[in-house]
């Protein structure tokens, strides 16, 4: 069986946000991937997957008719002949494991699919992140399908809305530039649920929900504006005020060790952190005009770039 491979993703923009209908901006990240494979031998990693799709198969078959229709009889065909999924996407990361694991199962057992190379029409979009909204919620309580739809379409999605998405263009990388999107390792993975239930804990609190609306969501949609327009500069200063703004309101989200970190980025303008994702763990986004400058403030973490300008 030789599958496609399904990368990860990185939300440059929007997490949390975009629970409030701020922009977003996800991009698929082609450093990790996932497929859907037969164990040739078995294995503690290969066991534990194929026991694992075997109960996310029961979760699918309990959701309705006419949102999903899979092929059955080729799903349980494959899963008597050991079916797994072969991934280096990191569990708990931020970087959409569980999204490319559903765009796998969408693309070889969905009956009458919307194919990644069809015309995207708004509605197609829509429907599509439906589909996968109520297949991701297995994995996290409740899923806005976005991870699922990076995944299967693998193109950049601008998030307008929680209704309204489109794929777009990024700008090129410049690969001799000094400028960079990077990804730091926390050193540990985390949950998302517990992390969404104190964010929507927080925004029973009037003070916080202005802070959203007036502030955050705002900066987050000046971000992304000037991300896609490839204006450095803005990107940058909107990019500061938006980093002093989580530290300030969502350091529970922020890994321990980095709060110190993310308070030497907006104090020596080498880089800025954000989260990538619901935070808690897994990866840190940074971003800085000065790639050598951000190695040398952050010496002894390993800085993996996204994206150069």
């Amino acid at each position: 069986m030789k599958e496609p491979l399904f990368f990860a993703k990185i939300l440059l923009f929007g997490e949390y946000g975009i629970i409030k209908d701020s922009k977003g901006l996800s991009i698929p990240y082609n450093f990790f991937k996932g497929t859907l494979k037969w164990a040739e031998e078995e294995t503690e990693v290969t066991l534990a997957s194929h026991q694992s799709l075997c109960d996310y198969t029961e979760y699918l078959k309990g959701l309705p008719e006419e949102l999903l229709r899979l092929d059955w009889e080729a799903l349980q065909a494959d899963l008597d002949r050991r079916l797994y999924f072969d991934s280096s996407i990191p569990q708990g990361y931020g970087v959409g494991s569980s999204g490319a694991l559903v765009a796998a199962f969408y693309d070889r057992y969905a009956v009458d699919k919307i194919s990644p190379q069809a015309d995207l029409t708004p509605e197609k979009l829509s429907r599509l992140k439906s589909i996968f909204a109520a297949m991701e919620s297995y994995f996290h309580g409740q899923s806005s399908g976005l991870d699922p739809l990076n995944s299967y379409l693998s193109l950049p999605l601008l998030i307008h809305s929680k209704d309204k998405i489109e794929t777009t263009g990024i700008p090129a990388q410049n690969a001799q530039g000094k400028g960079a999107v990077f990804l730091i390792d926390s050193g540990g993975s985390s949950v998302t649920a517990p992390m969404v239930s104190l964010f929507l804990e927080n925004m029973k609190e009037e003070g916080f929900r202005k802070m959203m609306r007036d502030e955050f969501t705002q900066m987050t949609d000046r971000c992304v504006e000037n991300f896609l327009k490839g204006n450095l500069k803005s990107l940058l200063s909107n990019m500061k005020s938006l980093s002093a703004l989580v530290l300030q309101y969502f350091k529970p989200m922020i890994p321990a060790q980095f709060h110190e970190l993310w308070k030497k980025g907006l104090e020596t303008n080498a880089y800025y952190l954000k989260l990538c994702g619901s935070g808690g763990g897994g990866y840190v986004l940074g971003f800085t005009q000065d790639l050598e400058a951000a190695q040398k403030a952050l010496q002894g973490y390993r800085l993996e770039v996204v994206h150069y300008f």
